[in-house]
């Protein structure tokens, strides 16, 4: 599985630990599109290129990070193939994979600590789309997208 994060200035520690996460499974390559220090850096921007590389197909998935997850997940789901997910426990993590098939997660670095955010990360990238009655809510969430 490929994935591509990204964070703001204020998630940066966060993405860091994320990626430690990642480096438990053997089959995920990561791909960070920075920002990589503290100066200042626009969410829209990072979640502009996380993005690109999921509706691309570049990446299988993609994380976002920025001070709330807020900004960023809201940016994320402006662009037209994504389904950004802003998970802040690992119940809302499952379910936006196995219910919502969710293709990009948004996290917090001032609101979610370490220690939940490598649970919140491994849930996610685990857990399956369960696909049935689901898939056909979801072809009506994209489906929103061209009207």
């Amino acid at each position: 599985m490929k994935i591509t994060i990204g964070s703001d200035h204020r998630a940066v520690a966060l993405k860091e630990e994320v990626k430690l996460v990642l480096k438990e499974f053997d089959n995920i390559e990561v791909k960070d599109v920075g920002t990589f220090g503290t100066d200042a850096v626009d969410y829209p921007d990072i979640a502009e290129k996380v993005c690109a590389d999921v509706t691309s197909g570049r990446a299988d998935r993609g994380i976002v990070l920025c001070g709330t997850g807020l900004g960023i997940s809201i940016a994320s789901n402006k662009i037209k193939g994504i389904r950004c997910a802003l998970c802040g426990d690992v119940y809302s993590a499952r379910m936006s994979r196995e219910h919502n098939n969710a293709n990009v997660l948004a996290m917090g670095g001032r609101v979610t600590g370490f220690g939940p955010a490598g649970e919140i990360v491994r849930v996610w990238i685990t857990t399956e789309f369960a696909g049935g009655r689901h898939e056909r809510r979801v072809n009506k969430i994209m489906a929103l997208e061209e009207k």
